[in-house]
């Protein structure tokens, strides 16, 4: 009796098997790992040499940014055995903050880290890279990144400048404005004073607002002070011990001017071109698991620092009407871009073609959020 049903159940898993393969065979397989044929024929053997970098970067030690930067070093560190070793320095160290990108380009360091959008300067085009208002989120950027051309068009762009970027770091939505007016309608914004840098800075200026890209250690003084009504700085987590809930009353929500906060790690053209080969695999590979982990432990701890921010301040939200009527001034404000910088349109085409793309899938997948399930019976199913 035990050997029949032996074999009975050996019959049925073959045939399962077969009709399986049967059913998948009807389509042809559904994408593909094109780094699958690199792994399967490796022609290079490991390295011995020991090389040395020095790293920078616009981050002072006490920011989490800085944390990120120096992840990445240490992965870059254990994943080649001290083979590759990345010193970081943080702002002032070496040079100062925002003269890293020319000290990497130059080769006065190998490797930097930033926010793109601090290069605004030296072409429009790198503000997308780091945060657009209304535009892409966490999701959307690792997917537009690493599947939908993004890296590639990234790579042109830090190219010009002797460059060679990799993503660094994906920190999520950023908070709103801490604020001493409690703005919910767009004519609140109308002359009040406020900090932020990029596109939202030239959008807020357009609406009748007075702008200033204050560095980030200037903005509790400038806050303290009366310089300036509201700021905003970045994620709950790195804004918690800048302490701006100790001298503004409100938080003006939600982040619209950085629904993903993305950072990147460039490298000297020159230094990265000289790599042995496994290194710049590890180099490749660590940079994809500092996006990872960047998210998962910034996210993590922006769920505390909002508790502790309540203790102290009122979370206020601009109402759908001002949410609309910021998009629409922002899609005018971008599009005024796209129309007198090359590299912007092609980027913003880019992004806004692969949010079209993603839509319907975002739509059909809706309702089904993750609160917890109080929330969820009282009929908020919704993120």
């Amino acid at each position: 009796m035990k050997k029949s049903l032996t074999i009975l159940i050996t019959c049925l898993m073959a045939f399962l098997f077969i009709c399986g393969n049967s059913y998948a065979g009807k389509r042809e397989k559904f994408g593909e790992d094109p780094r699958h044929k690199d792994a399967k024929r490796v022609s290079f053997k490991t390295s011995d040499e020991k090389i040395r970098w020095k790293m920078v970067m616009p981050w002072s030690k006490g920011l989490l940014f800085y944390d990120i930067a120096v992840h990445f070093a240490d992965s870059v560190r254990l994943a080649s055995a001290g083979r590759l070793d990345i010193k970081p320095f943080s702002a002032g160290e070496l040079v100062p903050a925002m003269q890293s990108f020319d000290a990497v380009s130059q080769g006065a360091a190998q490797v930097g880290h930033d926010w793109p959008g601090y290069w605004k300067g030296k072409n429009e085009a790198f503000v997308a890279f780091a945060s657009v208002p209304f535009g892409l989120d966490a999701e959307g950027y690792n997917i537009w990144l690493y599947e939908r051309g993004g890296l590639e068009m990234m790579q042109d762009l830090y190219g010009q400048f002797n460059l060679f970027v990799l993503p660094g770091g994906q920190c999520g939505q950023e908070m709103g404005l801490f604020s001493n007016i409690r703005a919910t309608k767009m004519e609140d914004f109308k002359g009040m004073r406020l900090r932020t840098p990029g596109w939202f800075m030239d959008i807020m200026n357009n609406l009748g607002a007075s702008v200033s890209p204050l560095p980030g250690g200037e903005v509790y003084l400038a806050l303290e002070r009366g310089v300036i009504d509201a700021a905003e700085f970045s994620s709950p987590a790195i804004n918690y011990p800048m302490g701006f809930d100790e001298i503004t009353k409100y938080v003006i929500q939600p982040g619209v001017h950085q629904p993903g906060i993305q950072t990147g790690l460039f490298f000297n053209k020159d230094a990265y071109a000289k790599l042995p080969e496994d290194l710049k695999w590890i180099i490749d590979i660590c940079a994809k698991e500092t996006q990872l982990w960047s998210y998962n432990w910034i996210n993590n701890l922006n769920a505390k620092a909002i508790r502790l921010f309540k203790e102290n301040v009122e979370f206020v939200n601009m109402d759908e009407a001002t949410r609309i009527e910021f998009r629409k001034t922002t899609k005018t404000y971008i599009d005024s871009l796209k129309a007198k910088y090359p590299d912007v349109k092609k980027v913003m085409d880019s992004q806004e073609a692969f949010t079209e793309d993603y839509a319907d899938w975002r739509k059909v997948r809706g309702g089904a959020a993750a609160w917890p399930y109080e929330t969820y019976i009282s009929g908020q199913t919704y993120e």
